[in-house]
């Protein structure tokens, strides 16, 4: 009977080990380098993407980012989904791919009248001037977002990611 009781434990905990959660840590690693890239097309700085996409989808956990590849909570036209053998609408836009779900916010930040002139505001290592632009344009109802996303990304130092200028190293003397 121990055995037994002991075989179903394991077996339990086993399926549990396989729906773990993503965690900030993760979810930081799993989409840095995409943050980057980014930053590098658009001028919208990491930190940005990265904080906004944890926020948004609660590191990739929520229904949106795992069912409909969303991870910034963008509204659009989405096609009926299959979940299981449930049809799910949604007012959500749905995504192919994590990528396309970067890529659009993205674009939202650079060519939408209510966010494009952010980019020729501030340099993509302003992140407190983004965040505080983003949010006066509108993009979250919640009068807290602007300071949730700023613990996040001050929590991480995932301003990190916005590579900086150097400081300009002094001339070396070669004789």
């Amino acid at each position: 009977m121990k055995k037994i009781l002991l075989f179903v434990f394991l077996l339990v905990t086993s399926f549990g080990a396989f729906a773990q959660k993503n965690t900030s840590q993760s979810y930081i690693q799993k989409f840095k380098d995409n943050a980057v890239r980014i930053m590098h097309e658009s001028g919208v700085p990491a930190s940005i993407v990265l904080a906004i996409a944890m926020h948004e989808s609660g590191n990739g956990n929520s229904k949106i980012a795992r069912t409909m590849n969303n991870h910034f909570g963008m509204k659009g036209k989405s096609q009926a989904s299959l979940v299981g053998k449930k049809k799910i609408h949604s007012s959500y836009k749905q995504y192919d791919s994590d990528d396309d779900s970067f890529a659009d916010f993205a674009r939202v930040m650079t060519q939408r009248k209510q966010f494009s002139h952010l980019a020729d505001k501030f340099t993509h290592y302003d992140y407190l001037g983004w965040v505080k632009g983003i949010q006066h344009s509108g993009y979250a109802a919640s009068r807290k977002w602007g300071a949730q996303v700023l613990g996040l990304i001050r929590k991480y130092n995932l301003n990190d990611y916005d590579e900086k200028p150097e400081a300009e190293q002094p001339a070396k003397n070669v004789e």
